[in-house]
């Protein structure tokens, strides 16, 4: 099975930018995407053809929101995370034969850290949440998770530490997640390899110099390891600040 996941910061924009040539070419079972920017009504889903789609919109317009789209079909699908709502439209789960799928946009500290606080109690639900799923079968998250986790995932870790994303108590989660029971798909299979960014400041040059973070990542429950075929970061697709980000499982079957 593959999967596939992207910020694209405004599904509609994306959309004039490359977004279905690529959707098309990942020839993806599963596509998620992140910062969707839109309210229901607002998109011509005609280009999705084949793919069953689910939507969290924000309450608030032009903000956040997530989407899923998929060939297969779900046992069942929950919006947010205890309440089936959330007002920000962070969370989608789907529920598959073999697991549990959920696509995240984690709340941003904000440049000021004025939300900090707000995303360290985020973070504690959302890890309750997906030991509660994980508690039942294994889990996949993939998404915009708004954190760099070690040095060899940001251009200038020594410039960039205590700022949004990079701060001692957002690492310190995201290390509090992968020791719960999972694993970084990416980093798992490729350890030591650097320069391999998904997010990019808009300012310029920075893109076209690499000095990136990798903040979108597919994690994955400890015991679908065998199964990991291949995780990739696609940094050269454009039309977003941040890249998509894949993932290849093998069928259970082996």
């Amino acid at each position: 099975m593959k999967l596939v996941s992207w910020n694209v910061n405004g599904l509609r924009a994306c959309m004039n930018k490359g977004f279905i040539d690529f959707f098309r070419r990942s020839e993806a079972d599963v596509f998620c995407v992140q910062e969707t920017k839109l309210q229901e009504g607002q998109l011509d889903l005609a280009p999705f053809e084949g793919y069953e789609s689910y939507w969290n919109y924000a309450e608030k317009k032009g903000y956040s929101g997530t989407a899923v789209f998929t060939r297969v079909k779900p046992l069942s699908v929950r919006y947010g995370l205890e309440e089936n709502a959330e007002p920000e439209g962070r969370v989608i789960t789907l529920e598959f034969e073999d697991f549990y799928l959920v696509n995240v946009y984690t709340p941003n500290a904000r440049r000021d850290l004025s939300r900090l606080d707000f995303r360290m109690e985020w973070e504690d639900r959302f890890l309750a949440y997906l030991l509660e799923l994980d508690a039942k079968k294994p889990v996949v998250v993939c998404g915009d998770l708004n954190v760099a986790h070690e040095e060899i995932d940001i251009k200038n870790a020594k410039a960039n530490r205590g700022n949004s994303g990079f701060t001692d108590e957002e690492r310190e989660k995201m290390t509090r997640l992968l020791n719960a029971g999972f694993v970084d798909s990416f980093r798992s299979l490729y350890p030591d390899r650097g320069d391999v960014y998904s997010w990019w400041s808009y300012m310029p040059k920075v893109r076209e110099r690499n000095v990136g973070w990798r903040i979108d990542y597919f994690l994955i429950s400890e015991r679908l390891k065998p199964r990991l075929v291949d995780a990739s970061i696609e940094c050269e697709v454009m039309g977003s600040d941040h890249c998509p980000v894949a993932l290849e499982l093998a069928d259970e079957r082996g």
